[in-house]
C-alpha cells in the first residue's frame, strides 16, 4: 500500500498539473491572476498590478568612468586642480594612475561601466595598443606638448578622439564624451504602425501627460531634489557637485524663472544626470523627487517654442532639418526601428542642426560586435508642428553648440532607413519626420482609450500606469515585478496603511513570485494582503476567500497539504456564506480540496469533492469547457488508484 500510494501520488500529481493547475479559474486551484484581475470590476483594483525590466544600470546616476594616465602629472598644480574641479561637474568617478602598470591591472578587471581615458603622449604608444579594443573603452584623449608628434601614429586608433596641447580642450571633449555616454542611454520605444501598436508605447506616451497634471508645491519640491541629490552615493564624495547643489538651491529658490529649468538642465551636472536616470529606469523615488523639474523643463520648452514661432518671418524656411547621433545595440534598432512605424525618444532630445557634430556621436564602440552607429535625420515643418521643441542657444549653458532641445516623449514617423559612410564606418540613417495631424488624431484617440483605463489623480494616477505596465510586460517576470514594486511604494505613499488596494497590490506581487516558483516569497506577500484585507473587509467578503485560496495554493506545491487543506477549507467556508450556491468559484474549490486529499492518500474524500466539482462544471460551463475535461480525468484517477 505504501508502494502505490506514493505511486498514485505521483500520478495525480503529474496527470492534472496541465489540465487543471494551469487553467484560470474556475477551473484550476491558482492564485487570483492578472486574467481574473482583468475580468474583476476596476472599483475594487484602482492599482491594476504589474519594468526595465530592471536594468542592471538602473541605480547608475552616470554609466561613466573617466580614467587619467600620466607618469608626470602634477596633482598640486592649479592647472591639474581647476581640470579635476571641471571635470568633476561632468563625471563624478575619476582614477588618477600614475603607474602603467597598476593602470592594466585595474583596467584588466571586469568594468561596469564605460570609460574614458586621457593618457599623456609618453605612454600612448605602448599602452593605447593594448586597450584600445577593451568593449567599455569609449574613446582615448592624448594630452601632450608635441601634437605633430603622434598624428600620423593616431590615424589607427579610430578610439583616439584628438591629440591635445591644452587642457581646456581635453576637458571640452570629455565633456562632449560624456554627454554621448548619456546620448546612448535614452530609452527609445517603437511601433511598426498605428494598428498593431502596443500598450507599453501608450502608456509611456501618458507618463509625461501624468507628470505634467501634477500640482507640485514648487518651493517644497525643490528642497526635496535638493536633499536627494544630496544623499546620492555618486555625489556624496563630489565636492564639486555638492557645490553645484547648493547654488541650485539658492538660484531656483531665489526666484523661480520659467528659463532656468533649461538652463540648469543643458548644464550635464547633477540636474540633468538625475532627470535622465528618472525617465531611463522609471524608478518611483527618482520620479518623485525630479518630476516637477521635468515639468519646468517641458514648459520652459513649450514657451520658447511659442515665441519663436512667432517670430519667424514669411523668408524663413518653414522646414528645418536637424540630426542627432548615437550608438544603440543591434537588437534595439532591428525592433524599434521600423520602415513607415513610429519611435518615441522617452527623454529630452538634444539634437544639431550641424551634421557633422551629430555624425561625430553616432562612432559605435569599435570591438563591440553588438552595437551599430545611427544617425537621426529629422525633418521638422515648423508650421504644423504641434510637439514642442526649440533653439536653446540664448539660454543653454553652453550656447556655441547651437543645440535644438525637443520635449520628453517626443514621436517621430520613420521615413527612410539606409547605411551610409560615415567617418569611415557603415552606421544607419534614419530619416524621421514628426508625427502629423492625422497621426496625432489617431495617437490620441488611442491615448484617450487608455487614459480611461488609468484611474485617479496625480501620483495615484502615476501608480495605476506603473500597474499597466505590468501588463505589457506578463511572461517577463522580472520586469513586472519591477513594476509592482514601483507602484507598491507609491500606494504607500498615497493610501492609508488598511486600504483594500494595498491588499491587491501585495496579492499582485505574490502572483509574480508563484509564477516564478519562488513559493516561500509568494507566501509572504499573499499573507500580507490577507492580513490587510481581514481588517478593511466585511468577515464574508469573496476577495478574503480568494486569499485564503491563494495561500492554500502556496502550500499545496510546497507540498505541506494538511496546511493546504486548512486554508481551502477556509476559503470554502466564506464561499458559501458570500456566493450563490452554484457559483463557478465553488468549482474551484472542490477541485482543490479534492486535488489535496488525493495527494495524502485520501482516495474517497477526493472522489467526493471531485464530483461535486464536476456538478457544478456542468452547471455553469459549456459542454465542450476544458476543465469539464480535466474533472472527468480526475475522477478516473481517483477510481484507478482506489
Amino acid at each position: 500500500m505504501g508502494c502505490g500510494a506514493s505511486e498514485i501520488s505521483n500520478s495525480l500529481e503529474n496527470s492534472l498539473q496541465p489540465n487543471v493547475k494551469v487553467t484560470v479559474t474556475p477551473s484550476s486551484p491558482s492564485p487570483l491572476s492578472f486574467s481574473n484581475l482583468l475580468n474583476k470590476p476596476f472599483e475594487s483594483n484602482r492599482f491594476i498590478p504589474m519594468r526595465d525590466n530592471p536594468i542592471d544600470t538602473n541605480d547608475i546616476i552616470q554609466n561613466l568612468l573617466l580614467i587619467w594616465l600620466d607618469e608626470n602629472i602634477d596633482e598640486s598644480s592649479n592647472e591639474y586642480l581647476n581640470s579635476i574641479k571641471q571635470l568633476r561637474r561632468t563625471i563624478n568617478t575619476i582614477q588618477i594612475f600614475r603607474d602603467a602598470h597598476e593602470f592594466m591591472r585595474y583596467v584588466s578587471n571586469p568594468q561596469n561601466k564605460n570609460w574614458l581615458l586621457v593618457i599623456s603622449g609618453a605612454l600612448c604608444e605602448s599602452v593605447v595598443p593594448r586597450v584600445h579594443d577593451m568593449i567599455h573603452l569609449h574613446s582615448i584623449y592624448i594630452f601632450c606638448r608635441q601634437q605633430e608628434k603622434y598624428e600620423e601614429w593616431a590615424n589607427g586608433w579610430p578610439k583616439v578622439k584628438g591629440i591635445f596641447t591644452e587642457i581646456t580642450a581635453v576637458c571640452d571633449m570629455v565633456r562632449r564624451s560624456a554627454q554621448q555616454c548619456d546620448q546612448d542611454d535614452i530609452r527609445i520605444t517603437g511601433v511598426s504602425s498605428l494598428n498593431q501598436i502596443e500598450p507599453s508605447f501608450m502608456y509611456t506616451q501618458l507618463l509625461k501627460e501624468i507628470i505634467l497634471e501634477i500640482d507640485f508645491d514648487e518651493r517644497n519640491e525643490i528642497s526635496n531634489l535638493v536633499e536627494y541629490a544630496r544623499n546620492e552615493k555618486e555625489y556624496v564624495n563630489n565636492k564639486e557637485q555638492r557645490e553645484l547643489i547648493d547654488e541650485f538651491a539658492a538660484d531656483y529658490q531665489k526666484s523661480i524663472d520659467e528659463n532656468k529649468a533649461i538652463r540648469w538642465y543643458s548644464r550635464q551636472c547633477f540636474t540633468y544626470q538625475l532627470v535622465n536616470k528618472a525617465l531611463r529606469s522609471l524608478e518611483v523615488h527618482a520620479l518623485l523627487k525630479m518630476g516637477f523639474f521635468i515639468r519646468d523643463v517641458h514648459r520652459n520648452i513649450k514657451k520658447l517654442h511659442l515665441e519663436q514661432s512667432k517670430t519667424i518671418n514669411a523668408s524663413a524656411p518653414t522646414i528645418i532639418t536637424v540630426y542627432r547621433g548615437q550608438t544603440m545595440s543591434k537588437a534595439d534598432f532591428e525592433r524599434n526601428i521600423k520602415q513607415d512605424g513610429l519611435v518615441s525618444f522617452n527623454n529630452f532630445l538634444s539634437t544639431s542642426e550641424d551634421r557633422r557634430v551629430a555624425v561625430s556621436y553616432s562612432s559605435p564602440f569599435i570591438s563591440d560586435v553588438n552595437k551599430i552607429g545611427v544617425l537621426f535625420e529629422m525633418t521638422i515643418d515648423r508650421s504644423v508642428s504641434h510637439m514642442p521643441f526649440a533653439r536653446i542657444s540664448e539660454i543653454s549653458w553652453f550656447p556655441s553648440e547651437k543645440e535644438i532641445l525637443f520635449t520628453t516623449h517626443s514621436v517621430f514617423r520613420v521615413q527612410k532607413i539606409e547605411e551610409i559612410r560615415a567617418n569611415g564606418m557603415n552606421i544607419q540613417q534614419v530619416k524621421l519626420t514628426l508625427t502629423n495631424k492625422n497621426d496625432d488624431k489617431q495617437l490620441q484617440a488611442l491615448t484617450k482609450k487608455i487614459r480611461k483605463e488609468i484611474t485617479g489623480e496625480g501620483w495615484e494616477r502615476m501608480g495605476t500606469l506603473l500597474w499597466r505596465l505590468v501588463y505589457a510586460n506578463m511572461g517577463e517576470y522580472a520586469k513586472a515585478l519591477s513594476f509592482c514594486e514601483k507602484s507598491l511604494e507609491i500606494q504607500k505613499i498615497a493610501l492609508r496603511p488598511n486600504h483594500p488596494d494595498l491588499a491587491t497590490s501585495y496579492n499582485n506581487i505574490g502572483t509574480v513570485y508563484y509564477n516564478m516558483g519562488e513559493y516561500s516569497k509568494a507566501l509572504s506577500f499573499y499573507e500580507q494582503s490577507l492580513e490587510i484585507q481581514k481588517v478593511a473587509l466585511p468577515p464574508n467578503h469573496p476577495d478574503l476567500a480568494t486569499s485564503y485560496n491563494n495561500i492554500g495554493m502556496i502550500y499545496d506545491n510546497m507540498g505541506v497539504y494538511s496546511k493546504a487543506l486548512i486554508f481551502y477549507e477556509q476559503s470554502l467556508e466564506i464561499q458559501n456564506r458570500a456566493l450563490p450556491p452554484n457559483h463557478p468559484d465553488f468549482a474551484t474549490s472542490y477541485n482543490n480540496i479534492g486535488m489535496v486529499y488525493g495527494n495524502m492518500g485520501e482516495y474517497s474524500k477526493a472522489l467526493l469533492y471531485y464530483e461535486k466539482d464536476l456538478k457544478i462544471s456542468q452547471e455553469t460551463l459549456p459542454s465542450h469547457h476544458p476543465h469539464l475535461g480535466g474533472s472527468y480525468n480526475n475522477i478516473g484517477l481517483v477510481y484507478d488508484n482506489m
